[in-house]
């Protein structure tokens, strides 16, 4: 079984985030692999080791996008695959989607694996545009995941409690939490991940040559308005006042 595993480098949660004219100011940022795709990792490491296969790694970046999949190496994938974009726009889906979908179909994938969204946009909606660009069945914030020949019996997430759902491959599924345990990575597998080889490709190796979505500008959001405390002697006397604050300062009735 060959299975493709999405990998997203994303800021670390703590890190301070600088916002210039049009993307983040990077000095001084610190880079992870977006905690949901390392759930996604450890799926696809334990499908092979269940099923047989290969687990190859990709992730759409600038060079620094390396690191993260030298971690996937430590972690335990076979293969290891950057898609050079040193503009790389993390907002611009549907472009990332396309350059992984053409690189999935280039390998034959059986299953796609990312997380169920990355930590930075949390559009969560990369591997739902692979899927449909593929043609293929798409599974949610899946929990639990089994896999005979052809068939992928799952256990997802929904509002209100699970569904169990059947897909045939080729498949993409995106993991939640609580799908698997993450292995933390050994110190020989970090070690023999260093001398392991970093495949490049470029959109165009993969026939992606159309234009992606420019930012013109980024800014934090306002400050938020301070509240008011309303004081009151009964419920009447604060719905007076509210109604009147409503009307008369923030004017929408």
């Amino acid at each position: 079984m060959k299975i493709v595993v999405l990998v997203k480098q994303v800021p670390d949660t703590e890190t301070n985030i600088k916002v210039g004219d049009k993307a983040i100011n990077e000095a001084g940022v610190k880079w992870i692999i977006s905690p949901y795709d390392e759930f996604a990792i450890e799926e696809g490491i334990r499908i092979r080791e269940k099923n047989g296969g290969e687990v190859v790694a990709v992730s759409v970046g600038p060079d620094r996008v390396v690191e993260a999949l030298r971690t996937a190496y430590a972690m335990g994938v076979d293969r290891a695959v950057q898609i050079k974009v040193d503009d790389y726009n993390t907002f611009d889906s549907a472009y990332t989607s396309e350059v992984l979908a053409n690189f999935a179909k280039a390998e034959n994938a059986d299953l796609v694996i990312g997380g169920r969204q990355s930590i930075d946009t949390d559009s969560s909606q990369v591997a739902i545009q692979i899927a449909e660009r593929m043609s293929a069945a798409h599974i949610a914030m899946a929990l639990k995941l089994e896999i005979s020949g052809n068939t992928i019996k799952a256990t997802k997430e929904i509002d209100g409690g699970t569904a169990n759902v059947e897909a045939s491959t080729p498949a993409v599924v995106t993991a939640q939490k609580g799908l698997n345990e993450p292995r933390y990575p050994s110190l020989k597998g970090i070690m023999t991940a260093k001398k392991k080889p970093i495949e490049t490709k470029t959109p165009a190796d993969l026939g992606v040559t159309a234009g992606k979505i420019e930012v013109v500008s980024l800014e934090p959001p306002p400050p938020r308005i301070a509240g008011r405390k309303l004081d009151a002697g009964d419920a009447a006397g604060f719905a007076s006042q509210l109604v009147k604050a409503l009307r008369e300062e923030a004017k929408v009735i």
